[in-house]
């Protein structure tokens, strides 16, 4: 018997989700007294995952397949989580994860459970608890199959440490069953990455066109921040559909979101839900972000942020 994560790589580095994830299979393995088995795709370097308590990394040969493919991902996962007997599979809350989760789940004939948050209150048998209602209720969700796969929501558990002696096997990648095949991606070019960043600033229409961005941006770059938009923002052709956050873009689970003349729609706000603390400036007081924010600041944006910008930079000097 053995725990086993799911490690998701972009560039050769090991996302921040999944040392979140290897941390949070350590902790579960140790609860059942067993080992953590970690699977790469197409990873040069894998001993990082040493420092997280990874007792043995899987590395699956993608044979220069660069691209996220969820027939083959899914196949290898499931072969491997045979092979290594494993009683539970852990994958992030990341696109990809919540891809992936159900279908190996299928493949593995076991329990999925999504939006996983803290460690499991029981093991046998196994019972998890779980956001739902776009993070606005919990549930509790107990398992009556000897094996389950789990999609840890992204930014509940936190990064811990601990070194262990790590062995290594080699794995090959399972033959491709459909007919869909990515053959380019698009990526961000900005440094700090939606998904992993701890701040996200993010803009919306009250920013009254592109030529304005420089104030999310600046901001962003004095607190090394990601930047991000809302859907209006990205339909107009103002920024890249690649910061659009919110239900229908990408999630966010920063530990700060500051919203910048965001008016706060509902499919927004269920997106960015996840954030830890939440600030808006707009100047409108009847926005309906004001509603969901923890600090909120009244005023145009074009004569606050300047001043925050400068604020923080003197505050960093210092």
């Amino acid at each position: 018997m053995s725990v086993l994560v799911y490690i998701e790589s972009q560039d050769q580095q090991i996302k921040k989700s999944s040392l979140e994830v290897a941390a949070y299979g350590r902790a579960v393995a140790d609860a059942m007294n067993t080992s953590l088995i970690a699977v790469t795709f197409g990873l040069a370097y894998s001993e990082l995952l040493s420092h997280y308590g990874v007792d043995k990394v899987c590395n699956v040969q993608t044979e220069g397949a660069s691209y996220f493919n969820l027939s083959r991902h899914s196949a290898t996962l499931a072969r491997v989580a045979s092979e290594e007997k494993a009683a539970v599979l852990i994958v992030s809350g990341s696109a990809n994860g919540r891809y992936l989760g159900p279908a190996v789940a299928m493949k593995f004939e076991a329990t999925y459970f999504s939006n996983v948050i803290g460690l499991p209150l029981s093991f046998a048998p196994l019972k998890v608890k779980r956001s739902c209602f776009t993070n606005k209720a919990f549930n509790y969700s107990t398992s009556h199959k000897e094996k389950v796969v789990l999609s840890l929501a992204a930014n509940t558990y936190g990064i811990f440490e601990k070194k262990v002696n790590m062995d290594q096997r080699t794995v090959q990648y399972a033959s491709s069953t459909s007919t869909l095949e990515v053959v380019s991606e698009e990526k961000s070019t900005q440094q700090v990455s939606i998904a992993d960043a701890e701040i996200v600033v993010s803009g919306g229409r009250g920013l009254k066109g592109p030529e304005n961005w420089h104030l999310i941006e600046d901001l962003a770059a004095v607190l090394g921040a990601a930047t991000a938009c809302s859907k209006p923002v990205s339909d107009m052709g103002w920024r890249p559909h690649s910061e659009h956050v919110g239900q229908t873009g990408k999630p966010v689970a920063s530990n700060l979101y500051i919203a910048i003349g965001v008016s706060g729609a509902i499919q927004h706000l269920a997106g960015i839900n996840s954030s830890k603390i939440k600030v808006v400036i707009n100047n409108d007081p009847e926005a309906p972000f004001f509603k969901a924010a923890d600090y909120g600041v009244v005023g145009d944006a074009f004569e606050v942020v300047p001043v925050l910008i400068e604020k923080l930079k003197t505050l960093k000097g210092n």
